[in-house]
């Protein structure tokens, strides 16, 4: 019999569909010859059969995931600082036009979106338990509350400055296993017509694209509109608007009002109805979904052996979360892939979590070009194939695994 436990959304039985044996915490990059123990957990995922959401069967603590020295930054994107500053741009212009509006974000990281309502004038908190990254974003002139967000946070929050006209949280709301505090918190502090907006993966493109990396710890949910949709109506919210956002692999940014309070859109009913159509959740629509997935490992492994036989230099583009869950499952490590190049300086001088694969500075790819760069920061590719174009003019080759292994 597969799997299963209790669905966190509504107690209705969940059956794991997909297991990615021991992982380590995605984020948590060791220094080399450290001696201090590596957590590990059965990464699991499956669907309630009651509610429908995706979800992972087993929880790591928060405190292990999101610390002071979480190395994550929003800004370091090009496409995504303007994307959040259109984000931040859009809400001005449509939600926060009166004389004391008052937006908060949940995970509001570096201050990327915040940045430009605060230089608006706008009334704003940032909520973000990330020591670190919120010291970051109180030097940018941006308030923030340096915490996790859940009911006792909102009632403080709502105490200190009054309701929200808006509540934003981007690739945050899915890391949250305890969503009821959570979305109990978002009805307390929310204005009586104001909204929820988030924006998260999509698992229907999870599905289509077989980016089976995007599952990974702190990702707990993987949200549908029906999802997100039957999750709020147990809170008394309602999705008021769903939007297909081209970012990150595919993600939606959905909109919850409380209920009655605005019309919905008829991006929500069109959703659902393809939702519906696809039988996204169904046993053989995941089943299908798993022996992608499986392949999609065998054939990454192979490659990179064959290519390591060839005497081949094979290494990897961005120390992402998400690779983890590639580099762990397959069993890659050092023998197969050099180095990890990212320009974060937090992951630098580190080693990849479990698979301990040594993560260096960008100039080290530029100085000397290898035959083969494995993209982990696939979500980021038509940046960086711009950027990088010098590599393939020097001959080099990228290894891709989304939506299937391939050499372009």
């Amino acid at each position: 019999m597969p799997e299963s436990s209790a669905c966190r959304i509504c107690g209705g039985d969940v059956v794991a569909f997909m297991d990615f044996g021991e992982q380590p915490v995605s984020d948590c990059f060791l220094p080399p010859g450290s001696s201090a123990p590596e957590h590990f957990y059965r990464l699991v995922v499956g669907a309630c059969g009651s509610c429908t959401m995706v979800q992972l069967l087993n929880e790591v603590p928060r405190e292990r995931m999101f610390h002071e020295d979480y190395p994550y930054f929003s800004s370091g994107s090009a496409r995504m600082r303007e994307h959040f500053q259109g984000v931040a741009e859009r809400f001005v212009a449509t939600e926060l036009a009166g004389d004391d509006a008052f937006i908060v974000e949940l995970g509001c990281n570096d201050g990327v979106m915040l940045k430009t309502v605060a230089e608006a004038g706008i009334r704003h908190l940032g909520v973000e338990p990330s020591g670190s990254v919120a010291d970051v974003t109180a030097a940018r002139g941006i308030r923030v509350r340096k915490d996790f967000f859940e009911e006792s946070t909102a009632r403080a929050i709502l105490a200190e400055d009054g309701r929200a006209a808006v509540i934003y949280a981007a690739n945050t709301l899915c890391h949250i296993p305890y969503m009821g505090s959570v979305l109990r918190g978002v009805r307390e502090l929310l204005a009586p017509d104001g909204v929820f907006v988030f924006e998260d993966p999509y698992f229907a493109d999870i599905v289509r694209q077989t980016s089976f990396d995007q599952i990974y710890d702190e990702h707990f949910y993987y949200f549908t509109a029906r999802s997100v949709a039957a999750m709020a109506r147990r809170h008394g919210l309602e999705l008021v608007d769903a939007e297909r956002l081209p970012v990150h692999g595919g993600e939606v940014r959905y909109t919850l009002a409380r209920e009655g309070a605005r019309e919905r859109a008829a991006a929500v009913a069109e959703l659902l109805a393809a939702e519906d159509a696809a039988e996204l959740t169904a046993r053989a629509t995941l089943e299908r979904f798993r022996d992608r997935v499986l392949k999609a490992g065998e054939d990454l492994t192979s490659l990179l052996r064959d290519l390591r036989a060839q005497g081949k230099d094979v290494v990897g583009y961005g120390a992402t979360a998400k690779s983890a869950t590639v580099l762990n499952y397959c069993g890659i490590g050092p023998e197969l892939i050099r180095y990890v190049t990212d320009t974060t300086p937090a992951k630098q001088g580190r080693l990849t979590p479990g698979s301990h694969i040594p993560v260096v500075p960008h100039q080290r790819f530029t100085d000397a070009y290898p035959h083969y760069a494995v993209l982990f920061a696939w979500n980021h590719a038509e940046e960086i194939m711009a950027k990088e174009q010098p590599f393939r003019d020097a001959g080099g080759r990228w290894i891709r695994y989304v939506p299937g292994v391939r050499v372009s």
